[in-house]
Formats: C-alpha cells, sequence, structure tokens
C-alpha cells in the first residue's frame, strides 16, 4: 500500500522539526516578550491569531481541561481537465488511446470536463484532561461533474454534454488527540481517530450514451459521498511558537480497516504530510504560508453497477501523488462580546501531480471557517 510505503519517511518529519527547532523546556528560558503557551495566547493572556494552525489543516492543536470548541469549515475544490502521469491531455486524445475497463467497451466515449467539490464540515472539540482532547467532525458534501460525450464507438464527434451531481452526509469522523510532548515553544501529539461509512455510495444521475440515449446510472466512485468503509486516522502533530512567528509539520494517514464495502470495492490507503509557518503582525491578525503532499493509491476492486465508458468508472484510474503551495489569513477578535471568535481563510494551487489517469487534475482549493473555544 502507498501508505505503508511512505509511512516510515514521512513520521519523521514532525520529529525532525523539532530537533531543528530551538529547544526552551522550561518557561525561565523564555527571553523577555516571547512568552508563549499552549492555548495560543500572547504574553499580555489574550487570544493570538496564530493560536491555531491554518484552517485548511484539521486536528493539529489541544485544548485545557473542560475546554469546548465548535467549529465550522467551508471547503471547495475545482477540477479542470485531465491528466495522465504529469501530462495533461484533451478529451479527444483520452476517446483515441486510452481503454477502458474490461469487460465493456474497448474505449471511453464520455470524459469529464470540469468538477466542483463543496463541503460544509461541522466540528466539536471537548477536553476531558489536559492530555487529551476528544473530537468529531460531520462533513456535508456536493459534488458536481460536466462531461462531454461522443459519438458512436469511435471517432472525436462530440455528441453532447451533460452534468451529474449529488449531495448529502459524508463519513462521520471521531477520536481523539494525546499529548506527548510539551514546553513554552513545542508541542507534540498523536491523532487517532476513526471514519464510519455514513455517506452514500449508491448516489444516481442521469447519463447521455454515446448512441444518444438518457439513461439513469449509479455514479462514478468520485462521485459517491462517503467511501464505504471503516478508515483509521493516525498521525503524529508538532507545533511551535517564538514571539510573533509560529510553525508546524502534521503527518496524517488514512487506512481502510476493510478490504472492500458492501459494493465490493474499497478505496487506495491515503497519507498527507503537510509543513506550515505564520507570521503575526498583531495580535488579532496573522498571515500563514503552507505546503502539502498527498500521495493515494488507485481502488481496489469494483462496483460492477458503476460500468460505463468514463474514466471516472474505472478503479485504476485513482490516485497518485499531489504537492500543493497555500497562503492564508488567520484573524481573532481579541476584546468585547465576541472575543476568542476566529475567522480565517487558506488558498491553495497544486505545482506537482503526478496521477494514475487519465484523472482529473486539481486547479485549486479554498478553505474558509470559524472557531470558538469555550
Amino acid at each position: 500500500m502507498i501508505f505503508r510505503k511512505h509511512l516510515a519517511a514521512l513520521l519523521a518529519a514532525p520529529a525532525l522539526s523539532l530537533a531543528l527547532s530551538p529547544t526552551l523546556s522550561h518557561a525561565d528560558d523564555i527571553p523577555p516578550g516571547f512568552s508563549i503557551s499552549g492555548g495560543g495566547h500572547n504574553h499580555h493572556g489574550g487570544p493570538r491569531a496564530d493560536g491555531h494552525a491554518p484552517i485548511g489543516v484539521m486536528g493539529e492543536h489541544m485544548h485545557k481541561k473542560g475546554e469546548w470548541m465548535l467549529s465550522y469549515r467551508y471547503m471547495r475544490m475545482e477540477m479542470d481537465g485531465s491528466r495522465i502521469g504529469t501530462d495533461s491531455v484533451t478529451p479527444e486524445q483520452i476517446v483515441t488511446s486510452v481503454p477502458n475497463v474490461n469487460p465493456g467497451p474497448p474505449l471511453l466515449r464520455v470524459v469529464p470536463t470540469n468538477m466542483t467539490m463543496e463541503m460544509h464540515m461541522l466540528g466539536a472539540m471537548y477536553a476531558p484532561t489536559d492530555n487529551i482532547t476528544l473530537m468529531a467532525m460531520l462533513p456535508i458534501v456536493r459534488k458536481e461533474m460536466d462531461h462531454v460525450t461522443f459519438r458512436g464507438m469511435a471517432g472525436t464527434n462530440r455528441l453532447g454534454t451533460f452534468t451529474t451531481k449529488s449531495e448529502g452526509i459524508g463519513d462521520f469522523k471521531f477520536g481523539g488527540l494525546f499529548r506527548l510532548y510539551d514546553d513554552n515553544v513545542h508541542h507534540l501529539h498523536a491523532n487517532l481517530s476513526l471514519s464510519a461509512p455514513t455517506g452514500s455510495i449508491e448516489e444516481q444521475g442521469q447519463v447521455l450514451t454515446p448512441m444518444g440515449t438518457r439513461p439513469t446510472l449509479r455514479l462514478p466512485y468520485s462521485m459517491q459521498n462517503g467511501t464505504g468503509t471503516w478508515d483509521l486516522h493516525p498521525g503524529l502533530t508538532y507545533t511551535g511558537r517564538m514571539g510573533d512567528i509560529s510553525w508546524g509539520s502534521q503527518i496524517m494517514g488514512e487506512i481502510r480497516l476493510e478490504s472492500e464495502n458492501d459494493e465490493g470495492y474499497s478505496f487506495g490507503d491515503k497519507i498527507k504530510l503537510t509543513s506550515w509557518v505564520a507570521y503575526q503582525f498583531a495580535p488579532w491578525i496573522s498571515a500563514s504560508f503552507r505546503s502539502a503532499y498527498t500521495a493515494q493509491g488507485d481502488i481496489d476492486g469494483s462496483d460492477p453497477l458503476i460500468a460505463a465508458p468514463v474514466q471516472t468508472a474505472n478503479p485504476d484510474f485513482y490516485g497518485g501523488e499531489k504537492l500543493e503551495l497555500f497562503g492564508g489569513i488567520n484573524t481573532v477578535v481579541t476584546s468585547g462580546p465576541m472575543k476568542g471568535h476566529r475567522f480565517a481563510i487558506e488558498a491553495g494551487v497544486p505545482v506537482y501531480q503526478d496521477l494514475n489517469g487519465p484523472q482529473m487534475e486539481t486547479d485549486w482549493t479554498l478553505t474558509a471557517g470559524w472557531q470558538y473555544a469555550f
């Protein structure tokens, strides 16, 4: 599995960041004006803008005993065009040269051209002790994909276009964060959570076939709302703060605990490594820069009802590697009745994509959100 292949090397990243950062183990070692607390406050005791990581990172901070936090995130991803490996390809290239999944037509005849994915993520955290923070997240997803259909069994004559949509609750995720190390500058904790298969994997939509008919079929794997399997999400998170600068690294895995779901397949294991640095211009605002590397395997098995001459119906055309860069703004209300409410936004673009394709390539992503601890 791709997760196990990269795990040993990537798990070393948070520990390496800790080793290379300045080590100040006791409060007395912190220079005047550089006092930092794990609770994300400035040296005057108020909340600081970079008290949390960029809004696109989840499970990156812990809370004090008895503290709650509620959160909401809106995430949007735009995909446009397709790629085989690192090379972009046109719909005409796909339908004239790429074999389809067998059994079935020898070539693909339907090609996705654009996809929009939106997610509303509702989150809650609670700390029963200073060393354990429990968390739960419920996603509500919406997907829309545009396609072009080519006429007949061969050639590049375009017949027409159509759009499929799906929406609903995604996979519910719950687990905990467990403190491993903490001082006035450095913090290290373990992430461990499960996701339950609450998202539908039986979504349907009307399509345009190469013969000009419009049947209602089960939508391909990427248009379903969940994975259909129980999944394990282990990880490590390191953060550090000194003065107006904060930084961190996180490695997270996504491991399928079942070899197949009720429809006969499972998504590939996934691993993600992200690192960031932020600068606080004032106690209420900071800017962040982040990089994120993701690797995922293809789909194992197949759903017999997902069978059409389109690339998204082929289990082999999923997974690959991607490197993205992000910029963000984090704000926190430091006084008044809204004190402690956090608002943040982060946008990113890929700088490298090596996809098991043909597969749709990412254009950009956006995450905006609100957080409040009490």
